[in-house]
């Protein structure tokens, strides 16, 4: 998004909410006045003024403390700060893109998110689907994580059997793409041939072969159906069933389901499309 945009030629800066103790966090958003605090020996912009012009990127935003969300929301909606320390209101044009893989309105009900940052930041929202239904983003990522990590360890791996493309395409990765990365990052340090086998592949501290695979029989209905027709199926039934108990409340719905509403909007849009493709 930065660099297709017209502030590419600006800083792109990123800052992970999560990974700075909470005493830091301030200091490293807003930046601090010389002699603040013990340490503070010189005058130090902050990450938001270091994106003046350009993008800022807060990720893991869930993580960001309450005493700072009341300053992040003043900044969004004023484009002012004030250094840690300091009485200058600083001018900053920033984007801001936030991330997180917090539920954050379960946050706004508990307390621990702002309602009025989360619409503040919400002006276009999108839900990125887990891993396991992007179809074909599974082996494309795969196969860029072993060049990847081949490269980092200075092994000739050339690819994956075929059974070791089978278990990553079938095995459900709860853990996402980080979890796809350690794996096949695991799998290229163990390997001994040319090849990533199925042996290779450790998921969930576990050795994964598509034997593991073979659990129950599919009900009826999906017996004779392909694994997108069988995925894509059983989404209708479930939005359908959802829709009807929540009297085609669309945001009930999607809490039903656990899914944002603009998910719910996509799988609408996706059964209409299939029936259009019918009738067509």
């Amino acid at each position: 998004m930065h660099s297709l945009s017209i502030r590419q030629s600006k800083p792109f800066i990123v800052i992970n909410c999560g990974a700075i103790p909470e005493n830091l966090l301030e200091s490293e958003l807003f930046g601090h006045e010389k002699g603040t605090f013990t340490g503070a020996h010189i005058q130090r912009k902050g990450r938001i003024e270091m994106a003046e012009g350009g993008t800022l990127f807060l990720d893991e935003i869930g993580e960001l403390p309450l005493s700072l969300q009341v300053k992040l929301l003043r900044f969004l909606n004023e484009r002012v700060i004030e250094r840690v320390g300091g009485r200058e209101q600083i001018d900053v044009d920033a984007r801001v893109i936030a991330a997180t893989n917090r539920d954050l309105q379960e946050g706004m009900k508990n307390g621990t998110f702002r309602e009025d940052l989360y619409f503040r930041l919400g002006v276009i929202l999108m839900s990125l689907p887990p891993l396991r239904e992007r179809e074909g983003d599974v082996i494309l990522l795969a196969k860029a994580f072993l060049d990847r990590s081949a490269e980092d360890n200075r092994k000739k791996i050339n690819g994956f059997t075929g059974e070791a493309l089978d278990a990553i395409e079938q095995y459900a990765w709860p853990g996402n793409v980080r979890e796809l990365e350690n794996c096949i990052r695991r799998a290229v340090i163990m390997a001994e041939g040319r090849k990533i086998t199925s042996a290779d592949l450790e998921m969930k501290g576990r050795k994964t072969t598509p034997a593991d695979l073979e659990m129950v029989a599919p009900p009826p209905m999906y017996e004779n159906m392909g694994l997108k027709e069988a995925r894509e199926a059983l989404e209708k039934e479930l939005l359908i069933n959802a829709l009807a108990r929540n009297k085609g409340n669309l945001a009930k719905a999607a809490t039903e389901l656990n899914v944002s509403r603009p998910t719910i909007y996509e799988l609408i849009q996706k059964i209409q499309n299939t029936k259009r493709r019918t009738i067509n």
